[in-house]
């Protein structure tokens, strides 16, 4: 094994501050190594200078920040952001980890590379105590940083005493780069962007979201717990017609309302959830536990039936559902917690400036309640779902009274009865027969299409590239897009933020994930560079 004096000799060949090698593989370390190379380096008078970033797409622009960043010191170590810590939308990054390492490891101004261990350069600054940690100049005004990791990552260099630097060298973008000349989106979203940058800025979106803190939301809904059973398909049994598996883990997602109240909750501050569990097996402390700290909750416990759990055997290596199993009971709710459950409805509804309804199907919402949030809810949303215990029966025309309506193209032609007739009509129809101001289909990879019978329609193609699971992407979508409504958001900026939110959602699996804020926010700059 190599001493730090015997790496630190590699470092001053030659010129005394030249690379260790002019060999890619050697300048690639990991974090451990690096480490003790650069305190052998310090130990032996020279200055070492750290970088930090994506480096999806190396540019001129980095040229510059590496070489006036290598002339605060004698030696350059630059550490590139793991794949799954890209928080840059569907697609990004489109140079894996190992790539990026090695194209910034054949730059001669780099000394050394390595792959970040964590989702910010924080933890790496305490672990390598550099001399001087680098950023470039447009992460000088703090204001600008969406992410605050550059507060952090000042923090972690006063801790170490690692002097922080910005470079004041020409600004570039990999984004905008890979934007337009690579195939990461389709045609038709590359089309639809350009216009939409028009009319749209990264920053007015970015702040029409934030703005949506202010809204006081009601979310009602069935209790949904998604069950996912990872097992390793071995084949079919010797002896009988039948799948055999070997289970290898197990994980409990909060699906249906929970899901939803957790997504609005990433952005608005107020939050209250309204819904039912069995008392045959409540859930409660998962519930509770999965919730963000901002909803609060009044729990219905129905004495009929256990918590709905849906439990799916899926295969680990291509997350495909090989199998679900339901418990539930779906019939409606006993006459007692039907009256109780209205009663409460009607007394809290006036006080949200927004009513979501995410109606499974499952039991809870009945004539009484759906005809009380008609008439109490300031602003309503609604989003009726069909799925395999409901089919046929749970149709969205069930309600007349909806000021936003956002449901799946297959769920409308069901309530319509009508297959294969025009889209456009059954819109219409539906949207007249709801009394709806703005109704959306959102239509999987054809995007989704928003119609307001006061200014026609807009339709938005998708931006996701990747899809690991499209369940909850409508909810994801039902759950953002609704507060947008509320604060009387134009149509195509409504369809946008819809679609960027259901392009981050398909990309985790279930409900594992919420989109946060600030991924989304990443991903809409992305967009719109």
């Amino acid at each position: 094994m190599s001493t730090v004096a015997d790496l630190e000799n590699k470092v001053n060949s030659n010129s005394g501050t030249s690379a260790p090698s002019s060999s890619v593989e050697s300048k690639i370390r990991n974090l451990d190594d690096l480490a003790e190379i650069i305190r052998g380096l310090k130990e032996n008078g020279k200055t070492v200078v750290h970088c930090h970033g994506v480096f999806d797409l190396i540019h001129m622009g980095h040229v510059r920040h590496f070489e006036a960043a290598k002339r605060q010191g004698d030696v350059l170590v630059v550490t590139v952001t793991k794949d799954e810590y890209v928080n840059k939308g569907p697609g990004r990054p489109v140079f894996n980890q190992r790539l990026r390492a090695e194209a910034l490891a054949s730059l001669q101004v780099i000394d050394y590379v390595a792959i970040n261990e964590w989702p910010t350069a924080a933890p790496t600054i305490r672990k390598l105590r550099p001399n001087y940690f680098v950023k470039g100049s447009e992460y000088a005004d703090r204001k600008s940083d969406l992410t605050g990791h550059i507060s952090e990552e000042e923090q972690a260099a006063l801790e170490v005493e690692t002097r922080l630097h910005f470079t004041d060298e020409i600004t570039l973008s990999s984004t905008k780069l890979l934007n337009s000349y690579f195939d990461v989106l389709s045609e038709e979203a590359e089309d639809y962007l350009r216009t939409f940058r028009q009319a749209f800025s990264t920053d007015k979106v970015i702040q029409a979201l934030r703005a949506l803190g202010s809204k006081r939301v009601l979310v009602v809904g069935d209790t949904i717990i998604d069950e996912y059973h990872f097992c390793d398909v071995l084949g079919k049994s010797s002896k009988a017609h039948t799948l055999n598996a070997r289970f290898q883990r197990s994980e409990s997602h909060a699906g249906g309302s929970l899901a939803v109240a957790n997504q609005v909750a990433s952005f608005c501050d107020k939050v209250h959830l309204v819904t039912c569990v069995g008392d045959e097996d409540t859930w409660h402390r998962f519930i509770t536990t999965s919730l963000k700290p901002n909803i609060s909750t009044k729990l219905f416990v129905r004495p009929d039936a256990p918590t709905v759990v849906k439990r799916r055997f899926t295969d680990v290596h291509r997350l495909t559902s090989l199998f679900e199993l339901t418990f539930l009971n779906e019939r409606p709710l006993p006459e007692k917690t039907e009256s109780q459950f209205g009663a409460y409805l009607e007394r809290v509804a006036e006080d949200y400036d927004l009513v979501i309804v995410a109606d499974f199907g499952h039991g809870l919402l009945g004539r009484r309640s759906i005809d009380t949030l008609q008439k109490h809810a300031p602003i309503l949303a609604v989003n009726v779902q069909t799925n395999s215990a409901n089919m046929g029966y749970n149709p969205v025309t069930k309600y007349n009274r909806a000021d936003y309506v956002c449901v799946h193209e297959n769920e409308l032609r069901f309530a319509n009865h009508d297959q294969f007739g025009l889209l456009k009509d059954l819109v219409e129809q539906t949207a007249k027969a709801l009394n709806a101001g703005t109704l959306t289909i959102t239509q999987a990879s054809e995007g989704s299409t928003i119609f307001q019978p006061k200014r026609g329609y807009v339709h938005t193609p998708i931006f996701s590239t990747r899809v690991v699971d499209p369940l909850g992407a409508g909810d994801a979508f039902l759950a953002v897009t609704a507060p947008c409504v509320a604060a009387d958001y134009p149509a195509e900026l409504i369809g946008f933020i819809g679609n960027c939110v259901g392009g981050l959602k398909v990309a985790s699996l279930g409900n594992r994930e919420v989109v946060e804020p600030v991924p989304l926010f990443k991903f809409i700059t992305t967009l719109l560079k």
